[in-house]
């Protein structure tokens, strides 16, 4: 069996890292990611995926990246049920093994 997911995105907002009740930090991150085809309307449709990174990921992300860098993460999809009013609810999430640093607007002003 295999799960693994390769994303490359740009980040949607700062990061910042909170501690879980179990003491772990963990910060979610946001990809937009375009799709490569454009839809009937001509216009090239963006995918909005939350990712979880966990520790020196979450603090490392944090501390180099913000708002609008393009990162790549390579991690896998995890699946939890909430109860939610009565109700059960699947929720898919991805969690980050490695995020690599692609391009910054700090690299990118500092070229110009």
């Amino acid at each position: 069996m295999l799960n693994q997911i390769i994303l490359v995105g740009r980040l949607t907002r700062n990061i910042t890292v909170h501690k879980s009740e179990k003491g772990a930090k963990v910060a979610t991150i946001s990809l937009a990611i375009p799709r490569s085809f454009k839809n009937s309307e001509g216009n090239y449709d963006t995918d909005f995926i939350d990712c979880v990174a966990f520790d020196s990921i979450a603090e490392n992300t944090c501390e180099y990246c913000s708002k609008g860098d393009i990162v790549g993460v390579k991690g896998r999809v995890q699946s939890r049920v909430l109860e939610e009013e009565d109700k059960k609810k699947n929720e898919i999430e991805i969690i980050c093994e490695k995020i690599t640093f692609l391009s910054s607007k700090k690299t990118e002003e500092a070229d110009e």
